[in-house]
């Protein structure tokens, strides 16, 4: 496949940049570099570029394509900054995406994978989550998102677009040759900043925010799904739509929760030292447990997630931290 990444400077996309070219696969990089980084882009033509810019998505689509499939990571993340400035949210994550929509009816290119969230839920209703759960999201970030999966299905109907949103719970992890990784500014990752607080002490105090949900040792549950998973899970998806026509919607997840202290506690096994952290109060809106039913993934896709354990993922990012190239 020749594959458009939008976002591959990014975290995510520039794990799935790696594991499209292990799959022989062409990948071209389009980043406006706001939070990716130049040096993640090792196994790709780059293009600096905004997907606020239609003119520039629909010269892309036309003088680098055709391209088999489109992969969307532009997206804005920072649930709280979503809280104090949802314009930018709704204008990047919403219009931008529109924008990349009309260029690829405009250009001819049919066929989407969209990076989506977990937060499209909102408050979980039941320990498993499933695709038919309730979407009723709680923050402008999980909305702008779920905004899109409903264009998604309109789109289809109206153009033809065939599309995968693939909702991820907690994506972690590092790829495991260290050659790339997840670095943040602010870092708001569980792991990483667990990892940061283990070189850097009193300079980077690790915070736990709450510890008096109704779990068994008081702190939020998540399910930690390792990057390299999500990759392989956008691989097969785009895979599926050459056979396939529709909008379709994943949960990824491992199906496991681990507490943050539980989290906290397998790093201190992986990494042999200390880990010192404060308690804080809750954040207003964080579930007290969201774990995912990847039930249909696997059936479908034929996905299947590698590291399952928590300690295996953290060895990974202990193994990026501790060489970070970028």
């Amino acid at each position: 496949m020749k594959v458009l990444v939008l976002g591959g400077a990014g975290y995510i996309g520039s794990h799935i940049c790696k594991a499209l070219a292990l799959l022989n696969h062409e990948s071209v990089v389009v980043d406006n570099l706001s939070t990716g980084h130049r040096e993640a882009v090792r196994w790709s033509r780059f293009i600096e570029a905004d997907i606020l810019d239609s003119t520039a998505l629909i010269d892309i689509l036309q003088n680098e394509g055709p391209f088999d499939l489109i992969m969307h990571f532009c997206a804005k993340s920072l649930v709280g900054e979503s809280v104090q400035n949802p314009a930018i949210y709704y204008r990047n994550n919403v219009a931008g995406t529109l924008n990349l929509l009309d260029a690829m009816v405009a250009t001819k290119h049919e066929r989407l994978v969209f990076s989506s969230t977990a937060a499209v839920f909102g408050m979980p209703e039941k320990d498993l989550i499933d695709e038919q759960h309730t979407r009723l999201p709680i923050n402008p970030y999980g909305q702008s998102k779920k905004i899109i999966e409903d264009v998604l299905s309109d789109y289809h109907h109206a153009y033809g677009i065939k599309s995968v949103a693939l909702r991820y719970f907690n994506a972690c992890g590092a790829d495991p040759d260290g050659e790339v990784g997840e670095r943040h500014e602010p870092e708001t990752h569980l792991i990483p900043n667990i990892l940061k607080s283990a070189t850097a002490g009193k300079s980077s105090e690790l915070k736990v925010f709450g510890d008096n949900y109704p779990t068994p040792d008081g702190t939020c549950i998540r399910d930690y799904i390792h990057v390299n998973d999500l990759a392989l899970a956008h691989i097969l998806a785009g895979e599926y739509l050459q056979e396939n026509d529709g909008a379709f919607a994943f949960n990824l997840g491992n199906g496991n929760g681990f507490s943050v202290l539980q989290v906290i506690e397998a790093a201190r096994d992986v990494i042999k030292q200390d880990i010192v952290f404060s308690i804080e109060p809750p954040r207003a809106g964080d579930p007290p447990i969201l774990v995912a039913d990847s039930t249909k993934a696997k059936q479908i896709l034929g996905w299947q997630p590698t590291y399952k354990d928590i300690e295996s993922i953290i060895a990974t990012a202990w193994t990026w931290h501790q060489n970070e190239k970028f």
